[in-house]
């Protein structure tokens, strides 16, 4: 890894991230999470274990309360060397380079700020990219992603907006389906809605979009599910978050590519297996926006064994290093894997304690570290409700199933937004939150909810690692569930129930059953014996 800075400015210099090069001579504080984030940190930790890790800058976190005085002029020298190391020029026609601009705070906040992708696309580079690649499905899906995005975040239009070009060109279909001709046709419908929209064109000045995009990341720090994080956690608003620009790399590139989001144990068991949400022809926002539904690990296992091969080494070789459970994204770009992100995983409490266990067992830590993450872990922390059967067999019955994400059985009432919610525990009935898609914006609704039931969305969807985190019940992409908003009711696929009236989620099978169904508290003994035995 190589760290640039400008010696007069240190804590204002960006931080140059590339694979494989020395550490030896990092200055700690340049390198500490506090000053360039908790994600650029651990990134910068891959490319030193010679992980594949794409190129990037880092804008540190003092920034945020300055972020007005932010220009070219800071990150130019920056931007140059990322240049020379991708061999590709920013905003350049023949061979353009494209970027992805995210946010990184001291600790992880998963979700709760923007990351803005393909910056540096336009009318005048795209035909570079289309040479480049020879893909013109890629590039009209890589711009009107764009247009979309930047839409949303830099220039403040509702998602509704693009969602409806997408359905009228879509026809019901998923997006992955359309050819280049129809992409290319919403891509011009996205650049059109945004003009009638906001009165103005899109941005097609590369350093334009750039410079708007990292303003617009470093905003996020002050959104409204950012501060409802940090009070949740008791965090400090004055902490910043830092900025990382990093060369773009495509998963929406064809049939051997994809994103995923994976844990190298799984988050609510522990079980020391890895546990990864994978999508073909998918950029990764796609898989942790919560907007689309992701599938296991088998599918990519299947057609790119030789990738899934390397991506098990590289887990393996995370969980030495970071010394706990890690919670990756990666990319796979024409059958080549690029990790982008790693940090500990957020788990239930009985997930923490197997896997500090298993750690101890594995030599991976030590008794004494094992005693210290598992330090004020009571008996009663331990205990899982569970579905049982009284009279008849309530588990043939269920009325639609969903992925499950986070163990556990919670019951309650429906209730389809954050409005009805408060209202129902504010009278102290329990709370079932229905949602279309898994999203973080929802997170004072998912704290008082006991659990959370979406129609779209993936296991390891930000919205889902959160609930975890709250220990909530969490069943996503039920394909079963239809929402009617307006009429205040869902249904399923033979029965319909209106808002207010009291479901079960159990998120040990996936099962949904109407009512309030018997259940019974268990903790595991063979776990609470290993427990006691430390």
């Amino acid at each position: 890894m190589k760290i640039k800075h400008n010696e007069d400015q240190q804590q204002l210099a960006p931080v140059l991230i590339i694979t494989g090069t020395d550490t030896s001579n990092t200055d700690s504080a340049l390198f500490s999470p506090e000053h360039i984030g908790f994600k650029a940190h651990n990134l910068a930790r891959m490319a030193a274990l010679n992980l594949p890790v794409p190129p990037a800058f880092v804008l540190p976190t003092v920034w945020t309360a300055q972020r007005e005085k932010l220009n070219s002029e800071v990150w130019q020298e920056a931007l140059n060397n990322l240049e020379k190391v991708s061999g590709a020029r920013f905003g350049d026609p023949r061979r353009p380079l494209l970027l992805s601009v995210r946010s990184g705070a001291p600790v992880s906040m998963p979700g709760m700020m923007e990351t803005l992708l393909n910056i540096g696309l336009c009318d005048e580079s795209l035909p570079g990219l289309l040479r480049l690649t020879g893909n013109p499905r890629l590039v009209w899906d890589a711009y009107r992603r764009l247009v979309a995005s930047f839409g949303e975040v830099v220039l403040g239009l509702d998602s509704q907006v693009f969602e409806s070009d997408l359905s009228q060109i879509a026809s019901g279909r998923d997006e992955r389906e359309l050819d280049f001709t129809e992409l290319r046709a919403l891509t011009q419908a996205h650049l059109a809605s945004v003009q009638r929209v906001t009165g103005r064109a899109f941005p097609q000045d590369p350093y334009d979009q750039l410079e708007q995009a990292i303003s617009a990341v470093f905003a996020s720090w002050g959104a409204t599910k950012a501060l409802d994080y940090r009070r949740l956690n008791d965090l400090s608003d004055s902490m910043g978050t830092a900025v990382t620009v990093q060369q773009m790399v495509f998963g929406n590139a064809g049939g051997t590519s994809g994103a995923g989001v994976g844990f190298t144990r799984h988050p609510s068991t522990g079980e020391p297996q890895p546990w990864i949400d994978f999508l073909f022809n998918a950029q990764g926002e796609d898989v942790v926006s919560g907007r689309r539904s992701a599938h296991g690990h088998e599918q990519l296992a299947d057609v790119m064994p030789t990738v899934w091969a390397e991506l098990l080494g590289a887990v393996t070789q995370l969980e030495q290093a970071f010394q706990d459970m890690q919670d990756f994204e990666f990319t796979v770009e024409n059958g080549r894997l690029w990790l982008l992100q790693t940090r500990h995983g957020k788990r239930t409490v009985q997930a923490q304690v197997r896997i500090a266990l298993d750690l101890l067992d594995e030599g991976v830590i030590d008794r004494e570290q094992a005693q210290s993450r598992l330090s004020g872990v009571k008996e009663a922390d331990l205990a899982l409700e569970y579905v049982v059967a009284e009279g008849e067999d309530v588990e043939a019955n269920p009325v639609a199933w969903a992925i499950s994400a986070a163990h556990g059985v919670a019951i309650g009432e429906i209730a389809l937004d954050e409005e009805q919610a408060r209202r129902c525990h504010e009278t102290g009935k329990p709370v079932i939150l229905v949602r279309q898609d898994a999203e973080t914006r929802d997170i004072v609704a998912l704290e008082i909810a006991n659990g959370l039931l979406t129609a779209r969305g993936a296991r390891t969807s930000h919205a889902a690692v959160v609930a975890r985190q709250l220990a909530k019940v969490c069943l996503v992409a039920c394909n079963e569930l239809h929402i009617d908003r307006e009429g205040r009711k869902i249904r399923f696929a033979n029965e319909e129930f209106i808002e207010g009236q009291v479901i079960t989620l159990d998120g040990h099978t996936g099962a949904i059953y109407a009512g309030a169904v018997s259940t019974v508290r268990e903790i595991p003994a063979d776990l609470l014996e290993r427990l006691l035995a430390i």
